[in-house]
């Protein structure tokens, strides 16, 4: 949903207004409209196992998401320095948001909640466990976590911040596939979030 950049969109309240429709409607597609595609055109019914949410989060999810954590950075690092050779490429480039960082107080708390909190749930359902899901059944692997992160990718902005998250989404596939839940990548993703939440909105780096 955000992350690392500077610019401001609209107030807090509104921004997490608007973030809260837009999670509502992505929960309502999830809950109210997949069955019954998945009953026209012969597609298996989302449950709770098919979605990575099965069971309860453990200790090992834990560990997983911390090592994910550090994985997924160092994949980001590579790529980053891959696409450097290219002269339109800038990895300086501060993705967009929609939370002004010069917020404080009960405004900085409400865009913790939502941005390190419940975008890395519902953005976790909706693209490793539903999305990578529906392609795992009928698509290798490999492809899978292609297509899923290349998506998940897109919708950041810019290319910079879209490398970075295809970097996340990888190792976020990754977990989903070792464990069969989302549990571990939740907790990578609300890492990734968190830092950079500190290091944009408290450290202002």
């Amino acid at each position: 949903m955000l992350i690392l950049g500077r610019e401001q969109a609209v107030t807090p309240l509104w921004a997490t207004i608007i973030s809260a429709v837009f999670y509502v409607l992505a929960a309502g597609f999830l809950i109210l409209v997949t069955p019954k595609i998945a009953r026209k055109w012969g597609f298996m019914k989302p449950t709770r196992k098919r979605l990575g949410l099965e069971g309860e989060p453990t200790w090992t999810d834990l560990g997983l998401g911390i090592v994910g954590f550090v994985i997924s950075l160092i994949l980001a690092a590579i790529l980053v320095k891959v696409f450097e050779i290219f002269p339109w490429f800038d990895a300086s480039e501060a993705q967009k948001l929609i939370y002004n960082t010069s917020i404080v107080g009960g405004e900085r708390v409400i865009a913790f909640v939502m941005l390190v909190v419940i975008a890395p749930i519902v953005e976790e359902l909706i693209f490793r466990g539903w999305l990578y899901e529906k392609l795992r059944i009928k698509l290798p692997v490999q492809v899978s976590i292609l297509i899923t992160s290349v998506l998940f990718g897109m919708v950041h902005s810019p290319f910079s911040a879209s490398l970075n998250v295809f970097a996340m989404s990888v190792v976020l596939c990754c977990l989903r596939e070792l464990t069969g839940t989302i549990y571990a990548g939740i907790i990578l993703h609300m890492l990734k979030n968190g830092l950079a939440f500190f290091l944009v909105f408290v450290f202002k780096i």
